[in-house]
C-alpha cells in the first residue's frame, strides 16, 4: 500500500526563506540542500562487516549550496572487500569518507589508503567540489597505502559550450575563453598550479610525494560515439567497458543531463552483485540498458512539486526557463520507479541526490508506484549490504 504524503511539511517555511534570499540567491536556491533531521549513522568500515560488498552513501543531497543541513553533497562509495570505489565528490564527502570507517586505520590519517578508484559522472560543482581537497591533501592521508595509484575517471573536454537558454538571450561572457570546458585531467592540471605553493612546501620540507604521483587520470574517450553538441542530448549507445579491477568490472554509459555533457552513469559488477550509479539524468534509455537486471540502482531524484515551488519564487521572465531546465535534466519521483527502475529490471532502487533534501521519506517512497522492486531512501554512512 502506498500512502499519499503532502509534498512537504515545511513548504511554507521554505517559500518564505527563498523569497527572503532575493533574485540572485533564489536562482541558486534551485539546488538548495535544506535541513532534515540527521539519520542515525552506522560506520561500515572494512573489517568485521556482515557483507563483503556494500554501498555506502557518503552524501545524499542534490545541489552545490551548503546550508549546514544533515545531508552532505552527493557521493557514493562502493566497497568490495578492502577496495573502495567512489562515485562523485560533493561538498562534505571527503570528511564523510574519513568518518565512514573505510580508512585503513582508525587512528592514523589513512582515509585514501583503501581507495582504488574515483569516478565522476559529470563536472558540475555539486559532484566535484571535494576533488580539489582530495587532490591537494592526498599526500597526508595515504598512511598504510601499498597499492598502485588511485585511478580517476571522468569526462574529457567537452569541445563546445552549451547553448544559451532560453533561445534568443544575449550571449554571456565566457569564463576562461582559452579553455572554457576542460575535462577532469585538465581540471586537475589547473589544481596542481593552484596549490603549487602548498605542494612545493610539503614536497621540499616534509619529503611528501606530489599528488600527481598518487592519481592516475583518465578522460573517458567518447570520440567514436558522439561529438558533443551545444544541446548536450546524447545518442543511444550500448554500455562500454571502463576498467576491470580483478573481480570487479566497471562499465559506463552516456546519460541525459542536458545541456551538460558528457555525463556518465557507472555499473560495478562484483562477486556479490551489481550496482549502478546514475549520476544526474532525466529518464535515459542508455541508463536503463546499463542497469538491466542490476541488483541495486542508485538513482538521483527530484520532487516536481518542489520545482514548481522554486520556480514560483523567482522573477517571471526566468520562471518557466528555470522550471523546464530542472524538469528535463533530472528524474522526478513519479518517473524514477515507474520509468527507470521497472523497465531496467533492477531489484532495488536506492534514491539519492535528493532535491530537496528535507522531504520526508514518505514523499520519496512514492517512487514505489509502478515499480515492483524495493525502494530505499539513502541515509548517509548507513551501509547497504550487497550479498551473492
Amino acid at each position: 500500500m502506498c500512502i499519499d504524503i503532502p509534498a512537504t511539511a515545511s513548504g511554507a517555511t521554505r517559500r518564505g526563506f527563498l523569497a527572503g534570499l532575493g533574485v540572485t540567491a533564489a536562482v541558486g536556491a534551485t539546488f538548495l540542500a535544506a535541513r532534515p533531521e540527521p539519520a542515525a549513522a552506522s560506520t561500515p568500515g572494512t573489517r568485521g562487516r556482515s557483507s563483503r560488498t556494500q554501498i555506502v552513501p557518503l552524501g545524499t543531497a542534490g545541489g552545490p549550496i551548503y546550508q549546514g543541513s544533515g545531508r552532505n553533497g552527493t557521493s557514493t562509495a562502493i566497497v568490495v572487500g578492502e577496495r573502495v570505489y567512489i562515485v562523485d565528490l560533493g561538498l562534505g564527502s571527503l570528511q564523510q569518507l574519513a568518518s565512514s570507517g573505510l580508512a585503513a586505520s582508525a587512528t592514523l590519517p589513512s582515509s585514501l589508503a583503501n581507495v582504488s578508484g574515483v569516478f565522476f559522472t559529470h563536472l558540475h560543482s555539486d559532484h566535484t567540489a571535494e576533488w580539489p581537497a582530495m587532490f591537494a591533501t592526498s599526500p597526508s592521508n595515504i598512511n598504510g597505502r601499498t597499492g598502485p595509484a588511485i585511478r580517476v575517471y571522468g569526462p574529457g573536454s567537452r569541445g563546445t559550450l552549451p547553448r544559451v537558454y532560453p533561445a534568443g538571450r544575449p550571449e554571456p561572457a565566457v569564463i576562461s575563453p582559452e579553455d572554457p570546458a576542460p575535462g577532469i585531467t585538465a581540471m586537475t592540471g589547473y589544481l596542481t598550479k593552484a596549490f603549487a605553493q602548498d605542494l612545493n612546501d610539503r614536497i621540499r620540507d616534509n619529503n611528501a610525494p606530489p599528488p600527481s604521483s598518487l592519481f592516475e587520470m583518465h578522460d573517458i574517450d567518447i570520440s567514436s560515439m558522439w561529438a558533443v553538441d551545444p544541446e548536450g542530448i546524447p545518442p543511444r549507445i550500448d554500455p562500454f567497458p571502463i576498467w576491470e579491477d580483478g573481480d570487479v568490472k566497471i562499465t559506463a554509459t552516456l546519460v541525459d543531463h542536458r545541456p551538460t555533457a558528457p555525463a556518465f552513469a557507472y555499473r560495478f559488477d562484483t562477486p556479490d552483485g551489481s550496482i549502478v550509479v546514475s549520476g544526474d539524468t532525466t529518464v535515459s534509455a542508455n541508463l536503463i540498458a546499463l542497469a538491466h537486471n542490476a541488483d541495486y540502482l542508485v538513482h538521483e531524484v527530484i520532487d516536481a512539486a518542489w520545482i514548481d515551488e522554486v520556480a514560483a519564487s523567482v522573477p517571471e521572465p526566468i520562471r518557466e526557463g528555470l522550471r523546464q531546465h530542472l524538469l528535463v535534466s533530472h528524474t522526478t519521483i513519479e518517473q524514477v520507479g515507474r520509468d527507470v527502475g521497472e523497465p531496467s529490471g533492477a531489484k532495488n532502487l536506492v534514491l539519492t541526490h535528493l532535491a530537496p533534501s528535507d522531504n520526508p521519506d514518505g514523499r520519496w517512497m512514492q517512487a514505489r508506484r509502478g515499480y515492483s522492486g524495493k525502494v530505499i531512501v539513502a541515509r548517509e554512512l548507513v551501509a547497504i549490504p550487497v550479498r551473492a
